[in-house]
C-alpha cells in the first residue's frame, strides 16, 4: 500500500514535463542531479540551527543588547486572582465592559481595579525588549550571511542576469556543490523558523508568517526535487536582499537609535518595493508563467509552482501595505513608529 501511494505521489506525469522520466535524472557520467531524498537532510540541519540560534542569542545577542544599552521596561505584575486569571486564559484577554463589570462584582473589586488587573496581566505576557533584540540579531546574522553566500554562488551564473536561461536544457541541469549547500541551508533555516515559531515573539501577522514559512518550505523542497534550482535560487536571493535590512532596522529601533533606524527602514522599503513588487512579478513570475512554456509546455508541476509563487506575491502585497502605513506615519509625524509587525 505504501509503495503504491509513493508511486502515485511521485508519478512523473504530474511533476515532470512530457517525455521526461525520473530515470533521466539519475546520476551518470560523473554528473550529479538533485533527488527528493536529499531534502531529508534539512531536518537534522534545522535542529542543529535551532541549537546554534539559542547559543548565538545567549552568548552574542544578549551581551550585545546590554552593551548597546537595551533595557527592559519594569512591569508591575498583576496580583494573583484565580477568577480573573481563568477568564483571561479561557475567555479572552480583553473583556467587554459588561463582562468587566460582572467580574468586578464577583471579585469584590472596583471597575478600575479590574481594568488595571487585566492591563497588567497583558503586559506580563508581552515579550521583553532584550528577547526581541536577540531574535532580530539572529535573523540579521543569518539573512546577511545567506545573502552574501547566495550572491557568491550565483554571481557568475547566466540565469542570475538572464532568467530565461533557467529553462535551457531543463531538466538536464547538473547540480553544483555550492548551490546544493546554499539551497539546503536555506531550507533548514525555514524549517527551524517553523519549529521555533510558538516560542518566538508573536506578531500581528502571525498567520501570514505561518503561511509564508509553509509555502517557502514547500517551494524549496518542490523546486529542489524537480531540479528547478535555477529559478528557486533567484527567488531565495531576491528575498534575502531585503530581509537583513529589516532586521538591522529593528535592532537600531530597540536600541533607540532613531535616526539610523529610520534611515535603514527607508532603504529597506525601497529595496523591498523594487525586489518584491517590480523584479519578482516582471522577472520571476513572467519567466515561470510564459517563458518556461516555450520548450516545456504545461503540466501539473508547472501549475503547482506558479500557484506557490502567486501566494508569495500576495504576501508581498500584504506586507507592502504595512510598510506604506509606516512610511505614511513617518511623513505625517516626522519619525517612524514602532514596527507594525511587532
Amino acid at each position: 500500500m505504501w509503495s503504491s501511494l509513493n508511486d502515485w505521489l511521485w508519478d512523473e506525469r504530474f511533476w515532470l514535463p512530457p517525455n521526461i522520466s525520473w530515470a533521466q535524472l539519475e546520476d551518470r557520467d560523473g554528473l550529479v542531479f538533485p533527488h527528493p531524498r536529499d531534502t531529508l537532510m534539512a531536518v537534522p540541519l534545522a535542529l542543529a540551527l535551532v541549537v546554534v540560534r539559542f547559543t548565538f542569542e545567549r552568548f552574542v545577542g544578549l551581551p550585545l543588547s546590554r552593551w548597546l544599552g537595551v533595557r527592559n521596561q519594569i512591569r508591575r505584575p498583576a496580583k494573583p486572582n484565580a477568577m480573573l486569571e481563568k477568564h483571561f486564559l479561557m475567555k479572552g484577554r480583553k473583556p467587554t465592559e459588561p463582562q468587566m463589570n460582572l467580574l468586578a462584582m464577583q471579585c469584590g473589586l472596583t471597575l478600575r481595579q479590574t481594568q488595571c488587573w487585566f492591563r497588567r496581566r497583558r503586559n506580563q505576557d508581552r515579550p521583553c525588549l532584550t528577547k526581541k533584540f536577540c531574535e532580530a540579531s539572529w535573523r540579521f546574522a543569518f539573512y546577511l550571511c545567506s545573502f552574501i553566500s547566495g550572491t557568491m554562488v550565483l554571481y557568475h551564473e547566466s540565469w542570475l542576469w538572464t532568467p530565461v536561461t533557467c529553462w535551457e536544457n531543463y531538466p538536464h541541469q547538473p547540480l553544483k556543490p555550492g548551490l546544493y549547500h546554499w539551497y539546503l541551508l536555506e531550507l533548514s533555516f525555514y524549517i527551524s523558523l517553523l519549529m521555533t515559531l510558538p516560542f518566538d515573539t508573536k506578531r500581528k501577522d502571525f498567520t501570514e508568517q505561518v503561511i509564508h514559512h509553509f509555502v517557502t518550505i514547500i517551494l524549496i523542497s518542490f523546486s529542489y526535487s524537480l531540479n528547478l534550482l535555477r529559478i528557486g535560487s533567484l527567488v531565495l536571493l531576491l528575498h534575502d536582499s531585503s530581509d537583513y535590512l529589516l532586521e538591522a532596522s529593528k535592532l537600531f529601533n530597540y536600541t533607540h537609535w532613531r535616526r539610523l533606524c529610520d534611515t535603514l527602514f527607508i532603504i529597506f522599503s525601497l529595496v523591498f518595493f523594487y525586489t518584491r513588487l517590480v523584479l519578482f512579478p516582471t522577472r520571476i513570475l513572467y519567466t515561470t508563467y510564459f517563458e518556461s512554456t516555450v520548450n516545456l509546455g504545461t503540466f501539473f508541476g508547472y501549475y503547482f509552482l506558479n500557484i506557490l509563487l502567486m501566494i508569495l506575491q500576495l504576501l508581498h502585497v500584504f506586507w507592502s501595505c504595512l510598510i506604506l502605513r509606516m512610511i505614511y506615519s513617518f511623513i505625517k509625524k516626522g519619525q517612524m513608529e514602532k514596527d507594525v509587525r511587532s
